[in-house]
């Protein structure tokens, strides 16, 4: 969970100029050109850089205040020690030229701030024109086995495919598709949002879902129907089910290894992963009653 008002130390309610300066003052103190070798400044840096990426931009930060600290796409970006080029997949080299770069679906533009660093002097590349990001929503089935989605970028019709297994808030980056600049065109990034199952979540490459059964079910055993994303399947219960036992169905999770280009044909699956769910009777026959008195007998 990240608090990027805490992170510059602002109020939510602080204007633009109040998180400019903010992010300046630590920006100058945390920078790596003046940290080298420093790892926890180096970090400090980044968490500032991303921070201010989305509270100095107007539609970034009306996305990160309406989902909150924990808002899909906002950071949760790869982590790793400082180096030259950077940490965690930082390229610190664009920042003295004006660059922009994307991490974690959100992009990054901090050219204003770090000429006022190092000035203007000095020969600069010329920079590219800026990214266009756009938000594409995409069902949670979609989401595990892939899919292809049409959007319209700048007047061209673009066709996107989206791999198997994406997580909500990963971008997608389509190199040469957004801005026009000095330097040649931008890139654009697609972030996508995937919809909640209402029975289905998604752990690693496992599906997870709750099974409610009833009592007998449990104690006896049988066979049910259980709907998956492949369509319904016969289940087997075994005899003696206990509350909360895992049943795990082979090859229904998410696909990965993949050798089709689209909707994981030709690759490895994960599993389904049947979690029991055992719901008490609120009222007994005088048969039912007698029939678990004489389980009692038998100490059952």
């Amino acid at each position: 969970m990240k608090d990027y008002y805490k992170t510059l130390g602002v109020e939510k309610g602080a204007s633009k100029d109040d998180i400019k300066k903010a992010f300046r003052k630590l920006a100058h103190e945390h920078h790596p050109d003046k940290n080298k070798n420093n790892p926890a400044s180096a970090q400090k840096f980044k968490e500032a850089s991303e921070a201010y990426s989305v509270l100095s931009d107007d539609s970034k930060r009306a996305q990160y205040d309406r989902f909150g600290s924990a808002g899909p796409g906002m950071g949760g970006g790869p982590q790793g020690g400082f180096n030259g080029q950077g940490f965690g997949g930082f390229d610190f080299s664009q920042f003295t030229q004006g660059g922009s770069f994307s991490q974690g679906g959100v992009e990054f533009d901090l050219g204003d701030i770090f000429s006022e660093f190092f000035g203007g002097g000095g020969q600069r590349r010329p920079r590219k024109g800026r990214n266009i990001t756009v938000d594409v929503e995409v069902s949670f089935k979609e989401s595990i086995f892939g899919t292809e989605k049409d959007i319209a970028i700048l007047k061209e019709k673009l066709s996107i495919k989206i791999p198997p297994g994406i997580e909500s808030g990963q971008g997608l980056r389509v190199a040469g598709k957004g801005e026009d600049g000095e330097g040649g065109k931008g890139d654009l990034i697609v972030r996508i949002w995937v919809k909640e199952h209402p029975t289905l979540r998604k752990e690693a490459f496992n599906l997870v879902t709750e099974l409610p059964l009833k009592l007998s079910m449990a104690l006896a055993g049988g066979t049910v129907t259980l709907e998956t994303l492949d369509g319904p399947i016969e289940l087997k219960i075994p005899v003696g089910t206990s509350h909360g036992e895992i049943l795990r169905v082979k090859g229904k999770g998410v696909p990965y290894e993949s050798t089709g280009a689209i909707f994981g044909t030709g690759g490895k699956r994960g599993d389904l992963l049947v979690v029991t769910h055992i719901t008490m009777p609120k009222k007994l026959s005088k048969t039912a009653l007698k029939a678990i008195e004489d389980l009692k007998k038998e100490g059952i």
